[in-house]
């Protein structure tokens, strides 16, 4: 499963941070690093469609 889609199911409410640790396969002590990681925070549709300000 992707990584964000586990982290936008804990944001909403769907899961606790528990159920998100273990269907991602880590422990609760890295959770708070890729719930705040701004890479995963990014659909990655929009990431994509984004166009650079020097370009």
């Amino acid at each position: 499963m992707d990584k964000r889609k586990v982290i936008a199911a804990y944001r909403r409410g769907m899961i606790n941070v528990q159920e998100c640790a273990q269907i991602l396969g880590i422990d609760i002590g890295q959770i708070s690093r890729l719930v705040n990681d701004p890479y995963l925070a990014v659909d990655p549709q929009l990431r994509q469609n984004k166009q650079s300000v020097n370009g």
